[in-house]
């Protein structure tokens, strides 16, 4: 499990708990970047390296509650997705979880 006591000016939606897979924090870590650079940019819908479509299916999320993704390239070219959970029957989300596309 990752520390979510970074902060961010107006974010977008909640976190939840966030957590890594190994992938993604040995990348991070071969980048010498932390996960909170990119989590910062996923609190504020700047989504980095996606398609129109999932911008907009992003943009709908804050709305219906769906999940949120983020693709994102450490300075070290690999490919990091984070991925908010939907809203659960409360309205909340559970989860945020960074990881490589092929782990998904």
């Amino acid at each position: 499990m990752l520390n979510q006591n970074s902060k961010t000016t107006s974010p977008q939606f909640k976190l939840g708990q966030i957590v890594a897979t190994p992938g993604a924090l040995e990348a991070l870590e071969a980048s010498s970047q932390s996960p909170n650079e990119f989590l910062k940019r996923h609190l504020q819908l700047d989504q980095g390296d996606l398609c129109d479509e999932d911008h907009e299916l992003n943009r709908e999320a804050l709305n219906d509650g769906s999940r949120i993704l983020s693709s994102f390239k450490t300075s070290k070219g690999v490919k990091i997705w984070i991925i908010t959970e939907a809203q659960d029957g409360n309205g909340h989300r559970s989860a945020t979880t960074l990881l490589l596309p092929e782990e998904y």
